[in-house]
């Protein structure tokens, strides 16, 4: 089969089992198993799909006709597009894993429904990132709105429907900016198809209003700052393995957006496409990571992360555009590379964070912190898995997301030679916040385990908790093998990813890692070896278990034990540091940031909208009925009994009305 008949089974498939699903939706756990095994079905093609593209980096077209004469369905599988497929559907294998055992705590909440718009959901972004036909884009981008929408309102509560009229509201006013661009652009091509596009060239002035239109529409479903409204309260409120989804390949699709019409539609010729990408990136990074220090709600915290690690996937992506925009190759693919192996990278270990909050909330059914504690003996591998998830986030070597921010460091440093003054300035100022948001970010998810896993319990709950079902654990643990093998194996995936950003840049190829070891062929010319890295991290912790191995035998052999000793008091779980307490020096430090948040926050604004919408239609229906309606209701009676002397039952009247009839018609007739 040829990479799009492998698309086509695979987007057939989510098909097929997200209708299935909803017909077995009175069975819900047969619903669930439906919906599970499509999933997974549908990614493993997914995979074989795209795996040939991403071998050979060549591109795959077809082409076929459609009911609308002005848009045929046009589907090419690139690199980026292949990239793209390849890290939503690996997502979608491990989630729909996770989901056998996971979704039967929503079994009378619409489990047998949620089948179907997850199904839906993960088609719709395949079939997006394939589609070379802009109606086509927009029609899938409004489907994959629409179904992350009814996910979001899985737990039909107060807050659940709050978040997604919000969500539901962002979400469509950056289509709207989307489409005003691609209208602009189907002006001056006459075709929707993207290779008109391509080869449309436009007024500079046109391109950067075209450009601005589609960064905006397509940052807010990223969820950059100060667009990101929707999200600290819509992935909260899904589902866990949509939550995982949501953050880990749905946001992207904005990144997607973003390099899609500013590199490949645009070519990226304009200095500050970039420059804008860098700073909106560089203080979505740093706020993002601030606003989660703040919270006590895990999913709320990690949905912060999100924004931070979005943050950071655009200074890479930023970095890239301004090397194509100054034909400097070097830092447009190092930069690239940078992105595009962090958008790996997040949907990995940030999907893993979602299922390991998913688990905590499967067990303690709470999302707040500071209800948790001690969970690292009840729940083992949950909190192994968890941890590693903490430590891949926190870009600690050996683990995958120490690789990608050491690419994005790299490419910061080539800006901050560039004799432009402007980037002399931006690279610097980037490096300092990038820095920053890695320091926060350890801090944070040291919080967070410390909380949530360490210490005694919280709540009693947190006591009694036990492991989660072996689907579940199974999940968790190919997400944390994947976490250390993209970080070890960074010179087999880096060559893949750099072919992709030399394809997007137009630069010739170069190595950028062999013999175990990835370079940035950008000054300062630094190499990194994950292997060795790796090997030294071992040793430095075999070390000092060997010793104390050797020397157990001469410790004292009497020795305290007990609950820890609090000043003479008994130890109560009240004397436990809490997930307020510990970054509340840095709240205090950082309080106007913290009041930034608040002021421009949609929130309260779309809110006021919804209010003010409601109560228009509150006071217009009475009127439309009292005013229209019912006089109506009241004529209608009115004139019946005033011709129902029409009615006398009289055989001969009824011989004449029709006599009447056919005399007036006859008249019409010959009039004419």
């Amino acid at each position: 089969m040829s990479t799009v008949n492998w698309l086509i089974a695979a987007l057939s498939v989510y098909v097929i089992g997200a209708f299935v699903s909803l017909c077995f939706s009175r069975r819900e756990q047969a619903s669930v198993n439906i919906a599970g095994v499509s999933g997974m079905i549908g990614g493993a093609l997914g995979m074989a799909a795209v795996a040939p593209v991403l071998a050979s980096n060549e591109t795959a077209f077809a082409l076929f006709q459609t009911p609308f004469a002005f848009a045929p369905y046009s589907i090419r599988i690139d690199g980026l597009a292949a990239f793209m497929v390849c890290v939503i559907s690996l997502l979608v294998i491990v989630t729909s894993l996770y989901s056998f055992a996971y979704v039967r705590e929503y079994k009378g909440k619409g489990a047998g429904s949620m089948g179907f718009f997850m199904n839906l959901f993960i088609a719709s972004m395949i079939a997006l990132v394939t589609a070379d036909n802009a109606f086509f884009f927009l029609v899938f981008f409004e489907m994959m709105s629409l179904a992350s929408y009814f996910l979001v309102l899985t737990e039909q509560d107060e807050n659940a429907t709050n978040a997604g009229l919000l969500y539901f509201f962002i979400a469509h006013a950056g289509s709207v900016l989307i489409m005003i661009a691609f209208f602009i652009f189907y002006c001056y091509a006459g075709s929707f198809e993207f290779s008109a596009f391509r080869q449309t060239e436009l007024s500079p002035a046109l391109s950067f209003t075209v450009f601005i239109l589609a960064f905006l529409g397509f940052g807010a479903k990223a969820g950059m700052i100060p667009l990101h409204g929707w999200l600290p309260k819509a992935h909260p409120a899904a589902p866990s393995h949509a939550s995982a989804l949501m953050s880990g390949v749905m946001v992207k699709i904005g990144i997607f957006g973003i390099i899609k019409v500013g590199i490949d539609l645009l070519g990226a010729e304009n200095l500050w496409f970039g420059v804008i990408v860098l700073a909106f990136g560089a203080v979505s990074s740093v706020l993002g990571v601030l606003y989660a220090l703040a919270e006590h709600d895990i999913k709320r915290l990690l949905a912060y992360h999100t924004v931070e690690n979005v943050g950071i996937i655009m200074m890479g992506v930023g970095v890239g555009m301004i090397g194509i925009a100054v034909k400097n190759p070097v830092l447009a693919v190092v930069g690239l590379l940078g992105g595009l192996y962090h958008l790996l990278n997040h949907a990995v270990f940030k999907g893993l964070l979602f299922l390991g909050a998913g688990s905590i909330m499967y067990r303690l059914y709470t999302k707040d912190m500071d209800k948790m504690g001690g969970l690292s003996k009840l729940m083992p591998y949950t909190a192994l898995t968890f941890l590693i998830g903490t430590m891949a986030i926190s870009a600690l070597p050996p683990f995958n997301g120490f690789v990608s921010e050491w690419f994005t460091y790299q490419s910061l440093f080539g800006l901050s030679q560039h004799g432009n003054i402007v980037l002399k300035i931006a690279g610097p100022a980037a490096i300092i916040m990038l820095a920053l948001t890695g320091a926060l970010a350890a801090l944070c998810f040291v919080k967070v385990y410390g909380i949530s896993f360490g210490g005694a319990p919280r709540s009693e709950v947190a006591a009694n908790a036990r492991e989660v079902p072996l689907p579940m654990v199974v999940a968790m643990a190919l997400l944390a093998i994947l976490c250390v093998l993209l970080g070890i194996g960074a010179s087999v995936v880096t060559p893949i990813i750099a072919g992709i950003s030399t394809a997007l840049s137009g630069a010739e190829s170069f190595a950028l890692a062999e013999n175990g070891i990835v370079v940035s062929d950008s000054a300062p010319y630094t190499a990194l070896s994950m292997p060795m890295i790796t090997i030294m991290l071992i040793a430095f912790i075999a070390v000092p278990f060997a010793y104390y191995a050797m020397t157990k035998g001469h410790r004292l052999a009497d020795r305290a034990k007990g609950n820890p000793w609090a000043c003479g008091y008994a130890y109560e779980s009240d004397m436990a540091i809490s997930a307020g307490g510990f970054t509340r020096p840095l709240r205090i430090m950082f309080k106007p940031l913290y009041t930034i948040r608040k002021t421009f926050d949609p929130a309260p604004l779309g809110q006021k909208a919804i209010n003010g919408a409601i109560k228009g239609a509150t006071e217009a229906e009475p009127f439309w009925e009292e005013k229209v309606t019912m006089p109506i209701a009241r004529f209608i009676p009115w004139i019946a009994d005033r011709i129902r002397w029409l009615q006398g039952g009289d055989f001969r009247v009824y011989c004449l009305y029709f006599v009447i009839a056919l005399v007036a018609l006859l008249a019409v007739a010959a009039t004419m």
